[in-house]
């Protein structure tokens, strides 16, 4: 990989790869261990949804110009499912917001920023959706803003087909990185000089407000990508906005400074929960919520949810936290690493206790755990076929994870994956 090309893929997508990833994945577990961790985790296992009447949820007539629900509604993730094609029985999910959702959601991160890969996305996205997955997972950095706006137009194009209405989806993206518009820039230069002339010269952020070469919380930058989102999607609302990778900052400022930019970002996000631009926030994270607590980049969920009854009081919208999980990163439900109650506990039990949605993003891990799983793992999910699909359903099956998302640049992807929840 040129130099050129590396800066290109850590501008365009959302967190490079180190180099010790990009060489070698962590350890898997062993299959006594996925056992174990299975087995005393299933004391917390979820209730699944009770049937309703189809009669009850059968799509309504489509409603006047301009009275469309405009964000998910419990309601419609409800009808999404009683119309979908049946699968098992824990495919779906109880979601912040007495929302319906599918275990498995459909993500836009990976690909070049070209027409092409454009075109993979929005056939792929609009398959997920008519195949039975109602969440949809984007950035606005993603692919030079290129996923945002295939996403955009594959719900557009579900909509208009009749085969959705926009109250069945969850639709989630979002802001922290500069995101570049089309294509990367040729050089390092051309980037700073797209830099002054997108985000400093017009005054939308000053140049020490921008982090690690293209990170800010700085409310008035996120209120600029939420705005470019907004576009991108072409919706009124977006369902879940994140702070992408908030603990990028740690590794600028001290902790006294990190929590004031945080509190300054959920002030915007209440006010643009406010208005109806977003339904709910959160935070999409790669380091902090898998590491203990004394390491640099570490964040406690609790801490996170005080500083959104700070800003915006009982009935602030953070809603959701997405952080990685797989059969190589089984941290959330191993480690002890969220202070709660006044001890540690694993992320996905503090989750749980604060009544925090948790999406699991990396259950593949970009294709390593595709293939060559220990036969251990296959003895324990004897009706899927493939190892992807064993991964998913491994980071799945961990109570306290409401969706998994994996990237899918193609129609056949979407169908082997969503097989892993098949019924016979």
């Amino acid at each position: 990989m040129t130099p050129l090309s590396r800066v290109a893929r850590k501008l365009t997508t959302c967190r490079p790869l180190t180099k010790a990833e990009s060489v070698r994945s962590p350890p898997l577990l062993s299959g006594g261990t996925i056992r174990t961790l299975l087995d005393d985790m299933s004391r917390r296992a979820r209730e699944p949804h009770q049937a309703h009447q189809p009669a009850d949820l059968t799509p309504p007539p489509a409603p006047p110009a301009g009275r469309a629900a405009q964000k998910a509604s419990t309601v419609g993730t409800l009808r999404y499912f009683a119309r979908a094609a049946a699968r098992a029985e824990d495919f779906q999910r109880r979601f912040p917001r007495k929302l319906t959702v599918s275990a498995l959601g459909i993500g836009t991160y990976l690909g070049d920023c070209t027409d092409a890969e454009d075109d993979r996305y929005r056939a792929s996205v609009h398959e997920a959706i008519t195949s039975g997955m109602n969440v949809i997972d984007t950035a606005s950095n993603y692919r030079c803003q290129r996923s945002e706006r295939a996403v955009g137009q594959a719900v557009d194009e579900a909509i208009a087909s009749g085969d959705v209405r926009r109250d069945e989806l969850l639709i989630c993206t979002k802001g922290g990185y500069a995101a570049l518009d089309g294509e990367p820039p040729a050089s390092r230069d051309a980037y700073q000089a797209w830099l002054e002339a997108t985000f400093f010269a017009p005054g939308i952020i000053l140049p020490e407000q921008l982090v690690r070469g293209g990170h800010s919380l700085a409310p008035r930058f996120l209120a600029h990508q939420l705005d470019q989102s907004l576009a991108n999607l072409g919706l009124q609302t977006i369902d879940i906005y994140y702070l992408h990778n908030p603990e990028e900052q740690l590794l600028s400022v001290d902790r006294d400074a990190f929590r004031v930019l945080m509190r300054d970002a959920f002030a915007l996000l209440e006010e643009r929960s406010a208005a109806g631009d977003i339904a709910g926030y959160g935070c999409a994270t790669w380091m902090g919520f898998r590491v203990p607590p004394e390491h640099r980049q570490h964040l406690t969920l609790a801490e996170l949810i005080a500083i959104a009854r700070e800003v915006g009081g009982t009935a602030h919208h953070f809603r959701a936290v997405q952080l990685p999980v797989n059969l190589s990163m089984p941290e959330a439900a191993r480690l002890a690493t969220q202070p709660l109650g006044g001890k540690l506990v694993p992320f996905l039990e503090a989750a749980d206790a604060l009544g925090v949605g948790v999406v699991a993003s990396a259950p593949i891990m970009q294709g390593r755990l595709a293939e060559n799983l220990p036969d251990a793992v296959r003895e324990l999910f004897p009706e899927c076929t493939t190892d992807a699909q064993r991964a998913l359903r491994f980071t799945s099956s961990l109570p306290g994870i409401h969706t998994v998302l994996a990237g899918m640049r193609s129609t056949a992807h979407v169908r082997e994956n969503l097989a892993a929840w098949a019924t016979e």
